[in-house]
């Protein structure tokens, strides 16, 4: 089965090594939280707002050991009023035998704000 596990985070500014540091930790804790090996990844989409731009998360990703090879691509999010500022929002899409409602979506830093819900499911 094909599923999407989502996450997000934030950086405190927009700085290459923060943004490449928040992006592996992110998404290492989602491969942790839902046992995912690089070889179960489709592709990773990662999309950031609009005041990142030092710097490809992508670049991050593609540094972690064992993912050179995973297809991966960065975009811009909408550019939202009073929505939060300096994130970093990754889409992994993965072959894995969860069910839909087992998956971990992971969100770090000030980007626990966007899904509370989800936060505490997982700190259950």
């Amino acid at each position: 089965m094909i599923r999407g596990v989502r996450g997000a985070t934030t950086v405190p500014e927009d700085k290459p090594e923060l943004i490449y540091n928040e992006t592996e930790s992110l998404v290492k804790e989602i491969v942790r939280a839902n046992a995912i090996k690089p070889e179960d990844i489709i592709s990773v989409l990662i999309s950031t707002t609009a005041d990142i731009t030092s710097g490809f998360p992508a670049k991050a990703v593609r540094s972690i050991e064992g993912w050179e090879f995973v297809p991966t691509m960065c975009t811009h999010e909408m550019s939202v009023p009073n929505a939060l500022p300096l994130c970093i929002r990754v889409l992994l899409h993965v072959n894995t035998e969860l069910h839909q409602k087992d998956v971990r979506h992971i969100y770090l830093n000030n980007a626990v704000s966007l899904r509370p819900d989800l936060v505490q499911e997982a700190n259950k």
